[in-house]
């Protein structure tokens, strides 16, 4: 079917009280098991492609992109195609005219004022081309390249003053908030800070999304949406069932050359990964 707009999904999402998962692809078995998952679970998902995905295919969006979006068009589930993470103006530019309904301009560490300036910025070249727009505030570590952050440490959760004042000074569509969450995370150990949630839902007028929910339970997640959180951004869950059963099918099979024959059963354990979100979620 075609492309839907991540901004419809996250809005039906808010209007039923559930949640919507955005599912990370780095190759096209990602893509492919994202709609494979969300068929079986009859559900819808956001595949979201990052600044850092992007540079690991060379740095050229456009291959990508275009092989994620032909892959969600021929799916019989409603997918969004939505752009991660992005902290290069240029590379969120390049969004435009490649099936991207939404991007997520990540100026978190920039100084407040700084963050503010660039994300209205962002905020106004998204409204031209009918592009949401969601951005970070509050510290939510754990991405490649960044030194290790508690997600606990004093000062690193979002302020939910700072959060009404910064979505009314950069009129950004989504706002990722730090509640205890942490990227890249293998372990599902994550205790989330249920009450903040509840006041960051009250502080500001639009959806909250939750950066890091591989390593979030169960359990946290189904609180995390009853508290007011609605877009469920999963990456590192996929990676560990796709490298898992890799790392299972070669160890029983170590003469294997062809890529296909491992390949094909981690498409397939990102898949169920993914129809487990998505019935987490909805």
């Amino acid at each position: 079917m075609p492309l839907v707009s991540t901004a419809e999904l996250v809005s039906a999402a808010v209007a039923d009280h559930r949640g919507v998962a955005a599912f990370n692809v780095i190759t096209l078995e990602h893509a492919e098991a994202i709609a494979a998952g969300a068929e079986a679970a009859g559900a819808p998902a956001i595949l979201q492609i990052s600044e850092n995905a992007v540079k690991f295919h060379g740095g050229t969006l456009s291959a990508i992109a275009a092989a994620t979006a032909a892959v969600a068009r021929a799916s019989g589930a409603p997918l969004a195609l939505h752009l991660d993470h992005v902290v290069s103006a240029e590379l969120m530019r390049a969004a435009d005219g490649e099936g991207f309904s939404s991007v997520m301009f990540d100026a978190s560490k920039l100084s407040y004022d700084e963050n503010v300036a660039a994300t209205a910025d962002a905020v106004r070249w998204g409204r031209e081309r009918g592009i949401w727009i969601e951005a970070e505030l509050g510290k939510v570590g754990g991405k490649e390249g960044e030194a290790p952050l508690d997600a606990h440490a004093p000062g690193v959760r979002t302020d939910p003053a700072e959060a009404a004042a910064y979505t009314a000074a950069t009129g950004v569509d989504a706002l990722a908030v730090a509640v205890g969450s942490s990227h890249a995370m293998t372990e599902r150990t994550a205790a989330l800070d249920h009450a903040l949630i509840t006041r960051l839902r009250d502080a500001v007028p639009v959806p909250l999304v939750l950066h890091g929910s591989s390593g979030v339970p169960d359990t946290e997640i189904r609180a995390a949406i009853g508290a007011g959180m609605v877009k469920i951004n999963v990456g590192t869950a996929l990676n560990t069932a796709f490298t898992g059963a890799v790392r299972e099918f070669l160890t029983a099979n170590p003469s294997t050359v062809d890529p296909r024959k491992y390949l094909a059963p981690a498409r397939t354990a990102m898949a169920a990964t993914v129809a487990g979100f998505l019935g987490l979620v909805n």
